[in-house]
């Protein structure tokens, strides 16, 4: 079904109601500054706050990569959500009756906004039968194996609302189906049960099973882990499937309860399972989480990034083959993230190849702690695993490490770690000569330097930023950007393209140009211009979601308007140049391909022409390139 269209009237209500300071924190972690909020910007890979939510405009901006937006944008740039769905989502929050503009949609609309609620109590009521049902007699060994073998308290176990999923081919199915009357398909699409073979009804997905509830960040429960409770269960852990509600790729167990404290510590520690997450919050740590049986992924990294400033993230797995390996697939996906100090990652492996769990029931949360502080960088970590089965006495194992390690060095972005990690190796490798450290650490260096180049010389291309945007697109973002925010300029603006017979060249540049001069058309005055754009901008997916930096002004644009007259100048030489430009290599061609001997007069007239062109190109290259100091920072104003 195509999104709805929903009533003006809708979209008004719930842009009233929400608020976008409680909705950007639920993703961001916000200070207040001021009269606005301050945060890491969710859109890139902020490392200085940059990311400004303004509760009195509710609009937000970072002032780094120009995202900006209201709570309808932010929603649906940070889930690749749609406007309609976004809105629907918010509706529902803050109690907003929905109208859609036809009738007829109303009614499949409902069914869409009915669907995941139904879910999400479905799913609520199937973790109350599970909790009711621990404590009955068919629980008890689930019980005993939570109090004697996990030695978990009542408390936490009804903190994290365990339970047990009894040994019936069919007992939650009875009780959801034919006791409470939930629609069987329903409780299909909610993960619980299963289709028998042949279509002859329907089985419980989990039995005989200790059950974890799953919630999101929203602490909305979306599914269940079940452990089995005997060496034959097959397999040890199942989780529910994928369902409207729950995704295992983009969920962290244990987030809901984490997040708060993962802010207020600064760092978050990745465990590898369920009861690794409980052992720790019970002991006070509350700053950890797990994935859900797959390698963790750049995209989870990145949630638990929203909540710490320092991205600090430890991954604490188990010592033994299996947690290296693990350790390993992990560091694999994040790597490019961390190798650009994107985030500060650290590897804690507990001695003698202990879980927290097993560590936590021997030891207490203060000496956990002192481990993690501890932690090494994922650096130093990956180098101590390549050397530690290698004899750096024998030749070829000291070669084997030499051309290890260079590979790790090699990606290090940052020139001062790069520098670091070079003297460190080189100090391992000289195992104690320390005369011959210098001679080793030039060596790395030359080899390093070899490896970070590609065969023609240049820089690896993941180490160069390349700037895409033109000296024309600057210009035509100046002329919208003084005309929007500077009423008193617009007409000289609109004169100075006309009489030049000048247009926008870039798509989205056009888009906005036709909206403001047709609301200026409507209302010369356009008290509300901005307001308006900024609204609409902020619910468009199309070319106006690619201008939202020319409504929000920082410092360096605030003093564009400031000296309007002489930015408008030289941003429409620029344009006409362009221009210019263009009729210059159209006549060059013409010239080239017309017959002298047959067309004379043509193609003198082209050389004319061509003259004329190259001395309107100077002039207004002049022009453009003024020598006032104030426009020295305008990089479409400098000599190309």
């Amino acid at each position: 079904m195509s999104s709805p269209r929903l009533h003006p009237d809708t979209i008004d209500a719930v842009r009233q109601r929400a608020d976008i300071v409680d909705i950007i924190s639920e993703q961001v972690v916000l200070k207040k500054q001021g009269k606005d909020f301050v945060g890491l910007c969710p859109f890139h890979d902020d490392k200085s706050p940059s990311f400004s939510v303004s509760p009195a405009k509710q609009f937000y901006y970072c002032f780094s990569c120009g995202a900006g937006g209201n709570a309808f944008k932010f929603l649906m740039e940070l889930g690749k959500r749609s406007f309609a769905d976004v809105v629907l989502d918010l509706a529902r929050r803050y109690q907003v009756p929905v109208t859609t503009m036809e009738p007829a949609q109303q009614q499949e609309l409902q069914r869409k906004l009915t669907l995941r609620e139904q879910l999400y109590e479905i799913v609520a009521v199937a973790a109350k039968f599970y909790e009711h049902a621990l404590f009955q007699p068919g629980g008890q060994q689930a019980v005993t194996y939570l109090r004697q073998e996990r030695q978990l308290s009542e408390q936490t176990i009804k903190h994290f609302q365990l339970g047990y999923a009894p040994e019936g081919w069919q007992t939650l199915y009875g009780y959801l189906v034919e006791q409470k009357r939930y629609p069987v398909k329903l409780v299909e699409q909610a993960g619980l049960i299963v289709p028998r073979q042949g279509g002859s009804g329907y089985y419980d997905r989990f039995r005989d099973r200790l059950m974890v509830p799953i919630h999101d960040a929203q602490n909305r429960l979306i599914g269940f882990g079940g452990r089995g409770l005997t060496a034959e269960a097959k397999p040890k852990y199942l989780n529910s499937p994928e369902t409207e509600l729950f995704d295992k790729g983009k969920t962290l167990f244990g987030l809901d309860k984490a997040k708060a404290a993962i802010a207020q510590q600064d760092r978050a520690i990745v465990v590898e399972g369920y009861f690794d997450v409980i052992a720790l919050h019970a002991a006070g740590i509350t700053y950890a989480v797990a994935s859900l049986g797959t390698a963790l992924n750049v995209g989870q990294v990145k949630q638990l990034l929203r909540y710490t400033e320092s991205k600090q993230i430890i991954f604490n797995f188990d010592a033994d083959a299996a947690g290296i390996k693990a350790a390993e697939r992990a560091i694999g996906e994040v790597a490019e993230m961390a190798y650009r100090g994107d985030v500060q990652l650290r590897i804690l492996n507990i001695p003698d190849g202990k879980d927290p769990d097993d560590y936590l029931r021997a030891h207490t949360s203060a000496e956990y702690t002192a481990l993690a502080d501890s932690a090494p960088l994922w650096l130093d970590w990956q180098i101590s695993n390549l050397l530690c089965n290698l004899d750096l006495k024998q030749a070829d194992q000291f070669q084997q490490a030499a051309q290890a390690v260079v590979g790790l060095l090699s990606d290090i972005a940052n020139a001062d770690t790069r520098t670091h990690y070079i003297r460190h190796c080189a100090e391992i490798f000289s195992q104690g000569d320390s005369r011959i450290v210098p001679l080793l650490a030039e060596n790395f260096l030359a080899q390093v330097r070899r490896k970070r180049r590609t065969p023609d010389g240049t820089k690896a291309a993941h180490d160069v930023q390349i700037l895409s945007r033109s000296f024309l697109e600057e210009a035509e973002a100046a002329l919208l950007r003084i005309y929007i925010h500077s009423a008193e300029h617009r007409q000289t603006i609109v004169d100075g393209l006309e009489m030049r017979d000048l247009q926008f060249s870039f798509s989205h540049h056009r888009a906005l140009w036709r909206m403001v001069t047709e609301l200026a058309v409507a209302d010369p005055s356009t008290p509300s211009l901005l307001e308006t754009l900024r609204n609409f901008s902020a619910e468009s997916t199309g070319s106006l979601s690619q201008v939202h930096h020319l409504l929000y002004l920082e410092e360096k644009t605030r003093l564009d308007v400031l000296r309007a007259p002489l930015v408008i100048r030289a941003a429409i030489a620029c344009l006409e140049k362009n221009m210019c430009e263009k009729r210059y290599r159209l006549l060059l061609n013409l010239w080239a391909d017309s017959d002298f001997s047959a067309s004379p007069e043509k193609h003198s007239q082209y050389q004319k022409q061509i003259v004329t062109e190259k001395r309107r190109i100077a002039e207004l290259e002049a022009e453009r390139s003024v020598d006032f100091a104030d426009l020295a920072s305008i990089p479409w104003v400098q000599h190309s």
